[in-house]
């Protein structure tokens, strides 16, 4: 406020930005967690939850690895994340697939709303790998008006690990600029059984500057977050892009840092790693 304090200097700034001189203040997060939970409603006030995701590396606020369960969080934080996300989309009667989305504050263990998201998300894979729930069905099964009774919070289980890597036509040398181009050839091995692709693309399509630059979504499943690290740094070894600059290399170093593997990992991980992960 150029020297001037308060309340009343506050409220002005916040006027002439906002046109509102109403004012919340957030509190600060030295080290955030972005960890979200899957839920899906009924449209009668009935909800279940399909457990969290892990989506901390981030690239200018966009994730890049997504995994679930999310590591290391206490069971006890675990059942209040999902109580609130239940709670929240109970309370407005929704129905379909959302994800509710939270800050969670690693010093402290504690967690603060982000946003819902009404719609199934880039990184649904990883619940549908850990659940064995297709979510896309569920949705396209309550629409067709299909009775879901059988759908309790009770019945929905988790097990294993999966770890989604989001492959990017761009450059992270260059701050992650997209690389628009077209594909001369694009491979990977499809014989691991813990290996899923979601892709739009072949050899001979075109990433145009006027979409999304993502090339596919690369997700693998482990018996534990170790076996899955281990898969998906294999098979990232086997995928083949040409003709476009990608992030493969990028991704290949995520997973094979020692912060990553120790599950020691926030929203700044990219930049506090900078020079491990883009330099070279």
């Amino acid at each position: 406020c150029r020297g001037r304090s308060g309340p009343a200097s506050i409220a002005a700034v916040a006027g002439r930005a906002f046109g509102d001189p109403t004012v919340y203040l957030e509190r600060y997060v030295s080290q955030a967690r972005h960890v979200e939970v899957q839920v899906f409603g009924f449209g009668d006030g009935r909800v279940v939850h399909l457990f969290e995701r892990e989506c901390s590396i981030q690239r200018r606020f966009q994730k890049v690895v997504e995994e679930a369960p999310a590591p290391g969080l206490d069971a006890r934080l675990l059942e209040q994340m999902t109580g609130a996300a239940v709670a929240l989309a109970s309370a407005q009667r929704y129905e379909g697939a959302c994800t509710v989305e939270f800050i969670f504050d690693v010093e402290r263990q504690e967690f603060y709303f982000l946003e819902m998201n009404t719609r199934i998300q880039v990184e649904h894979p990883v619940t549908e790998m850990t659940t064995g729930r297709d979510l896309v069905s569920l949705q396209l099964r309550q629409a067709a008006g299909e009775n879901l009774a059988h759908v309790t919070q009770d019945a929905i289980r988790r097990e294993g690990h999966a770890i989604e890597c989001r492959l990017y036509a761009e450059d992270p040398a260059r701050k992650f600029l997209p690389s628009p181009g077209r594909i001369e050839a694009f491979g990977y091995a499809d014989s691991d059984r813990g290996f899923r692709i979601d892709t739009g693309v072949r050899a001979g399509d075109a990433i145009t500057p006027f979409y999304d630059p993502m090339v596919a979504k690369l997700v693998w499943y482990g018996r534990d977050r170790h076996d899955a690290i281990t898969g998906a740094s294999r098979g990232l070894e086997s995928i083949e892009v040409r003709g476009i600059k990608t992030n493969l290399d990028f991704l290949k170093k995520v997973l094979r840092h020692p912060s990553f593997l120790n599950g020691d990992i926030d929203t700044g991980f990219i930049e506090a790693h900078r020079s491990a992960l883009l330099d070279g």
